[in-house]
């Protein structure tokens, strides 16, 4: 619970001129930068300094899942349940983004309602590091590697591959022992909202799931601690 003192504050928007976030435009490259509509370049090159959050409010359109991807979905939930657990939809979903100060990438969470229970929340970590100069961690030392694309107007995000660390440590999972190739897709719908799809598919078994949820940017935020704040 917060305290009765703190604040949250409108994060202030980027003066003109200022440099805002030019990580994820590096590694896609320029050309294919600049074939992403406008509202994909401001979204991801949005810079979320100190103790700023951008928050995104939608619904889950659709989830579609196979047995076998229901069985895999279930089973990460040893690892802090990082795919859909149920096929619900439509239900309300928020999307929270912040800096992660210690490694210099991001925190991802994510708020999906079901129609029972409570809601699902995942949590992952972007980090701007590995061989593909892109990582995503999960939970219960999973990550992944992922590539960048720009196309037919959506950026996309891929994996290359799975991994699992031990403290310093780190084991490439074999082709064999992954889930499956993973894409994440956003797309722009207008200048305010997007859609975000996850598709998860099998070399050998096709597509295990499938999810489209819609979001809208609802507000940024800056989270002031007591006695750091210079505007009271």
């Amino acid at each position: 619970m917060l305290k009765p003192e703190t604040r949250f504050h409108a994060a202030r928007p980027a003066a003109p001129g200022e440099l805002g976030d030019l990580r994820f435009r590096v590694l896609l490259g320029n050309d294919d930068w600049h074939s992403l509509p406008l509202a994909v370049r401001k979204r991801f090159s949005k810079r979320l300094a100190g103790q700023e959050s951008a928050v995104y409010k939608g619904e889950v359109i659709h989830t579609r899942m196979t047995g076998l991807g229901w069985c895999l979905a279930q089973l990460t939930r040893l690892i802090g349940a990082p795919l859909p657990l149920s096929r619900d939809a439509p239900v309300p979903a928020i999307v929270t983004v912040t800096e992660d100060p210690a490694t210099g990438g991001q925190f991802w969470s994510r708020h999906y309602n079901r129609r029972r229970g409570f809601p699902q929340v995942i949590h992952s970590s972007k980090r701007f590091a590995g061989s593909t100069g892109l990582e995503e961690y999960v939970g219960g030392g999973v990550g992944m590697a992922l590539t960048i694309h720009a196309q037919d107007g959506a950026l996309l995000f891929k994996s290359a591959h799975y991994f699992l660390t031990f403290g310093k440590h780190r084991l490439v999972l074999p082709g064999w022992l992954a889930p499956g190739a993973l894409t994440v897709t956003h797309r722009a719908i207008d200048d305010d909202s997007f859609e975000f799809a996850l598709d998860i598919v099998h070399p050998v078994f096709g597509m295990l799931v499938h999810q489209s949820a819609v979001f809208r940017e609802a507000a940024a935020w800056r989270h002031e601690i007591p006695g750091n704040s210079k505007s009271q």
